[in-house]
């Protein structure tokens, strides 16, 4: 056999070949090939990407005539210049690491969550992030206080506009709870806080964000009770015990017109 490459055998009897490399002491698995040639000419450009440090990932041509991946390309050359072994498409820098998914398309991420992202593949489905996390497909932005019914632009902001970027220094939270939306009115800041009922419904305007969640559970409350029956997400306030929750939930105000309703039959 070629160096590098080991014939292999699938259940139903197919022949394929198997390419991996060591390197610093780490077997480095490189994929599975039809032929005992491709598997030979992976091998022969990993151990030019580890041997070579004057090539970097714009040597990759973008043709798709690699024998190797782009990805396999970024996890080789940030060991070779990195000394760490990476399974995802991670080239780390200082204080921070790009994860890529081609050559001229990444992520940005503070070296903080490199243990995370180093053991999750991220996905890319209808325009959001997700990585499989315990069985479960979970949106990176959760990871920054950021949910699900979130809009950038409205609740989170990209600070230097690039929303490829997600240092921690980079991503502004706006607005934190469900139907809650910062607003200015003569100069000062203020709460609106609304809910879907007959159209997007005025709660009411508060001086704090917390009493402005508290009353959008606070009216959630009132429609379920009064048998507006709707799935209402709730807005979790952390930062409160359950005492002070009772006596925000008690003295917030919401519109009379919530109260007044008649229950549905």
């Amino acid at each position: 056999m070629l160096p590098g490459v080991y014939r292999a055998v699938r259940k139903d009897g197919t022949v394929y070949f198997r390419s991996s490399i060591t390197f610093r002491g780490k077997h480095i698995s490189l994929g599975s090939f039809p032929t005992e040639q491709e598997a030979s000419d992976a091998y022969r450009q990993a151990d030019t990407l580890l041997c070579r440090t004057d090539l970097t990932l714009d040597f990759c041509p973008s043709d798709g005539s690699s024998p190797l991946p782009f990805s396999k390309w970024v996890v080789l050359i940030n060991f070779r210049d990195n000394n760490m072994y990476i399974k995802t498409p991670i080239y780390l820098k200082k204080n921070f690491f790009l994860y890529y998914f081609s050559k001229d398309d990444f992520l940005t991420f503070d070296i903080d969550d490199l243990f995370y992202f180093s053991t999750r593949t991220i996905s890319r489905r209808g325009g959001h992030l997700f990585v499989a996390d315990y069985g479960m497909q979970i949106n990176i932005l959760s990871r920054y206080g950021i949910k699900n019914y979130a809009i950038e632009g409205r609740d989170f902001r990209f600070v230097n506009g690039d929303h490829r970027d997600f240092r921690y220094s980079n991503i502004e939270i706006i607005n934190r709870y469900h139907g809650v939306s910062k607003k200015e009115g003569n100069g000062r800041p203020y709460f609106e806080t609304k809910i879907h009922w007959n159209g997007n419904y005025i709660v009411g305007r508060y001086q704090t964000e917390t009493e402005a969640a508290v009353a959008y559970n606070k009216a959630a409350s009132v429609l379920n009770t009064k048998g507006y029956k709707k799935n209402y997400p709730v807005n979790y306030i952390e930062e409160l015990s359950a005492g002070q929750y009772r006596e925000i939930y008690k003295n917030t105000v919401i519109s009379q017109r919530l109260n007044e309703l008649r229950p549905r039959l």
